[in-house]
């Protein structure tokens, strides 16, 4: 700004303007808690694709599996994530304990069944190489008239450069048993014999080539503090609370915490510890998955009974979903949280954060691990238990938006996140103001700040009402500021919004009428 004028001319002064302009907050950043193969443990990493997902996550061991894990559902649920159309997340791997890591294996499931494992192949600890196993059928040897020929198998072994070849191995006890032979001369796997107690008929193995892979932690390997974490040292869960950017947290891994006899107390500690951290930040949501395999009845008595949630900071959705994995090529049930994330970014991106995140196709979903009914549905929906549903020509559906909340004013999950989404907007917005004198100028320019910015969400269609004094107020002034809150140093802007509730019900009214009991117009 020039400071005299000396010279005639034209001068151009820039002055600040009166209002400073609130921008919207991202509601769309997902952070994932769980389980990987592979990557930096306890570090939260900042994800903008799975392909990068993967090479940071990945199995260094067998990079063709990518960040694929068996028994695990982190990479399922980000991949679900950006298939959904999420862009952009936060993964706290956790799980990999201090100790060595578990040696790689495959298991080598029986032709007649592939669910059933016949062999599982392990690689010898020295082994550092990605390990593959090929199983095949080595041609029929002639047999006599009254004893046909014994099956044979050959299985090649490769460990980078290293190659091992065992033919003439079978399923009959003695030293050309293939778990046996295999065992004797192998320099890089063990085989173990999983399907001894099987039938011969069996547990004749399904040829292919398999990969060894680490295995995941089972449940027993496993403990609540993992996910946890620790604030002070910004791991697992408490990792979290420095990135201020999440709106929506899924631990779709915590499910692993169900111990063998069914016993889910660690399951139920680790969620009852994440939605207390949404509920201490309180700018963001949990995406909760029940237990896998449970009925309409089970799930209700699951999240009345034995859970008991009560929170506007979580939301609970069942069933669980079948998509391919890729690994095998076979369905595989997943718990829906991740597809849930990327199905609210989506929502986000294209109606606004206001717009109920339901009657949405969850991508990638080939079926569900249960089909519901409407009458089925009625009483988990009024429990807060968001139904995924099939529709014949519609697709797979996300068919609830509610919270856990019994409190009625926070039923519903896009009135808590439109609340978030305001109050991050503001306060990011208005730092400006901190340590501005506090006399009536900053009083106005707070309140015109405020003001601006719930206009333009209001006519986004994000508030109800038809005029601005319908969908919002803000008041900052003396009556709000009084001598004792100015000498505390405080300033105090009063705000109130009318949100928009999703037509959760549509009821349309039909009835009967006489003929010519209707007005048609014409004339008499």
């Amino acid at each position: 700004m020039a400071t005299s004028y000396l010279t005639p001319g034209v001068y151009v002064e820039e002055v600040p303007a009166q209002s400073k302009p609130i921008e919207g907050v991202s509601t769309s950043v997902a952070a994932f808690v769980g389980l990987a193969p592979g990557g930096p443990t306890n570090t939260p990493m900042r994800i903008s694709n799975f392909t990068q997902f993967s090479r940071i996550f990945g199995d260094p061991s067998a990079p063709e599996r990518g960040a694929f894990m068996d028994g695990a559902y982190l990479a399922h649920a980000v991949y679900g994530f950006f298939q959904n159309g999420g862009s952009l997340c936060w993964v706290v791997r956790v799980g990999a304990g201090d100790g060595e890591a578990p040696a790689p294996v495959a298991a080598l499931p029986a032709a007649a069944d592939l669910s059933v494992e016949s062999y599982r192949a392990v690689a010898r600890p020295e082994i550092t190489a990605p390990v593959t196993v090929e199983i095949d059928e080595e041609p029929a040897a002639k047999g006599d008239d009254d004893k046909p020929a014994e099956t044979t198998y050959r299985i090649v072994v490769t460990a980078g450069d290293d190659r091992e070849e065992h033919t003439g191995l079978s399923l009959k006890k003695g030293r050309t048993n293939l778990a046996t032979k295999v065992n004797a001369s192998s320099k890089i796997i063990i085989v173990e014999d999983t399907g001894a107690s099987l039938p011969e008929t069996q547990r004749v193995p399904a040829l292919g080539t398999y990969q060894l892979a680490a295995p995941a932690p089972t449940s027993s390997d496993l403990d609540a503090s993992e996910f946890e974490g620790d604030v002070a040292r910004r791991q697992g869960i408490g990792g979290l609370v420095a990135i201020d950017e999440i709106s929506i947290v899924c631990v779709p891994d915590a499910v692993n915490l169900i111990g063998e006899n069914g016993d889910d107390t660690l399951l139920r500690d680790v969620q009852g510890k994440i939605i207390a951290h949404c509920e201490s930040t309180g700018d963001r949501m949990v995406i909760l998955d029940t237990p896998d395999g449970l009925l309409p009845q089970e799930v209700l008595e699951w999240r009345q009974d034995t859970a008991g949630y009560d929170s506007k900071f979580a939301a609970l959705y069942w069933p669980w979903i079948e998509v391919i994995d890729p690994l095998t090529k076979r369905p595989l049930a997943v718990p829906p949280s991740g597809h849930v994330a990327g199905a609210w970014a989506r929502t986000d991106a294209q109606r606004g954060v206001h717009k109920a995140p339901a009657n949405e196709v969850v991508m990638g979903a080939n079926s569900l691990a249960f089909q519901i009914t409407s009458a089925e549905q009625g009483a988990l929906n009024k429990a807060g238990i968001n139904c995924i549903r099939s529709f014949t020509g519609r697709g797979i559906r996300i068919w609830g938006a509610r919270t856990l909340s019994s409190d009625p004013e926070w039923r519903y999950i896009n009135v808590r996140r439109l609340f978030n989404y305001v109050s991050q907007s503001v306060m990011e917005g208005t730092q400006w103001s901190v340590f501005e004198p506090n006399d009536e100028r900053l009083w106005m320019k707070l309140q015109v700040s405020v003001s601006n910015f719930l206009n333009r969400t209001w006519r986004s269609g994000a508030l109800f009402g038809t005029s601005e004094s319908q969908a919002f107020f803000v008041k900052c002034d003396a009556e709000t500021n009084p001598p004792d809150s100015i000498e505390a140093g405080q300033v105090v802007c009063e705000i109130g919004i009318s949100p928009v509730k999703p037509a959760e019900f549509v009821i349309f009214r039909l009835s009967q009428f006489a003929d010519g009991g209707g007005d048609d117009g014409g004339d008499e």
